[in-house]
């Protein structure tokens, strides 16, 4: 007999795969509207969390919130408030839709259920105690959450999705720890940062996991071969996105005025790379609006642009590789477009001094670059023999 921790085929719920895909869309969504909330200085205008203002909602007036501490750390303004409890309401609900996920995955492993269900009670205990000010406990028992998730995944292998359904709800835990630190150190760059990573590390684990669900694979004879092109393109391509949240975290992206390509009007001006890439300066610094010196943000510019130019080389390189080879065409084309649609969007933020519609798209730009080469990791395979 099979033991249950160890199935031999993949065992998926009827409906699994459509949740996945309502996933991917809302987490799509989530990484949006958070570009959204970011650009438009909106990151702070709750500074109490889960809660804004004490409120599950929002405030609707400033004297509704007079006498709430949170009130002391920043005025309550109201056409921001919205964007970031709506932002935080959006995530919660994308929560909801990872714990189905991974309760549905983990339903045929020996107490899969009791695991999931008693890591996810961990962290709603943890995040009641933190609204009681508790702080302590609740960060004492939402690492026991997240460890009991880990320990899930590492244990179960792959084969009904229970460890990518695991490790993403673990994912999730961690990205709602990344907002609360958002929020409570202040915009910290590293945690901005983080949280980005985050959202877009979901957003690929959840694309990997529809499709695998789906189960519609591109069979080519030398899947191997263009599986490793795609986890090199991966690579840059995550690594320009850890930089681009690095330049927004730190208020970096007209550091050059509005010059391209050239930078103040020389190719290699005065720049500090060293301060500019000091990954921790300690908690409690407001860090709305950038810390850094000129020469500090244009070393972040700098870096930025330059590996711009790896990635758009790499994957238009790749993107034509795709287009000759039969069956993968519409891919390569969607690569190339989405590759030049990015750059564009770059430049023009540059040009035209960072309009939150082109930012936003910019950031939407990043997140479709993943949804491609992810879904290429998860259906090229080699012909059934």
């Amino acid at each position: 007999m099979t033991a249950p921790n160890k199935p031999t085929r993949t065992v998926l719920h009827r409906h699994f795969h459509r949740i996945a895909w309502l996933a991917v869309a809302l987490a799509l969504g989530v990484i949006v509207f958070g570009a959204f909330v970011r650009l438009s200085n909106a990151g702070l205008s709750c500074p109490d969390w889960p809660t804004c203002y004490g409120r599950a909602t929002w405030p609707s007036a400033a004297q509704e919130v007079s006498e709430h501490a949170a009130s002391a750390i920043r005025p309550f303004e109201t056409h921001k408030a919205w964007r970031e409890q709506v932002h935080r309401m959006i995530a919660g609900v994308l929560g909801l839709l990872v714990l189905s996920l991974a309760l549905l995955a983990a339903r045929r492993r020996a107490r899969g259920v009791v695991q999931v269900l008693g890591a996810a009670a961990l962290v709603a205990i943890a995040v009641v105690l933190y609204i009681l000010g508790q702080h302590a406990a609740a960060s004492v028992l939402a690492v026991l959450g997240e460890a009991a998730l880990l320990f899930a995944a590492l244990r179960w292998n792959n084969l009904d999705l229970s460890r990518v359904a695991a490790l993403t709800l673990a994912v999730i835990v961690f990205q709602a720890l990344l907002g609360m630190w958002t929020v409570t150190w202040l915009l910290k760059p590293i945690v901005v940062m983080g949280h980005l990573i985050g959202g877009l590390t979901t957003f690929s684990l959840l694309t990997w996991m529809a499709w695998r669900a789906t189960d519609q694979p591109i069979r080519l004879a030398d899947a191997q071969t263009m599986r490793r092109w795609v986890v090199v393109g991966l690579i840059v391509l995550a690594l320009q996105i850890a930089l681009g949240g690095w330049t927004s975290a730190n208020y970096a992206a007209l550091a050059c005025g509005n010059d391209f390509p050239t930078c103040v009007g020389r190719w290699w001006p005065p720049h500090d790379f060293r301060e500019g890439f000091v990954l921790w300066r300690g908690i409690g610094v407001d860090y709305e609006g950038g810390i850094l010196d000129g020469q500090s943000r244009i070393a972040i510019q700098l870096v930025h642009r330059m590996m711009a130019v790896i990635v758009f080389v790499y994957l238009l390189w790749f993107a034509t590789k795709l287009l000759r080879t039969p069956g993968m065409r519409g891919w390569g084309g969607l690569l190339a477009t989405l590759v030049l649609a990015q750059v564009a969007l770059g430049i023009a933020n540059v040009k035209l001094g960072l309009p939150l519609a082109v930012a936003v798209l910019h950031n939407a730009g990043a997140a479709l670059l993943l949804f491609v080469l992810v879904s290429l990791l998860a259906r090229l395979r080699a012909p059934e023999h």
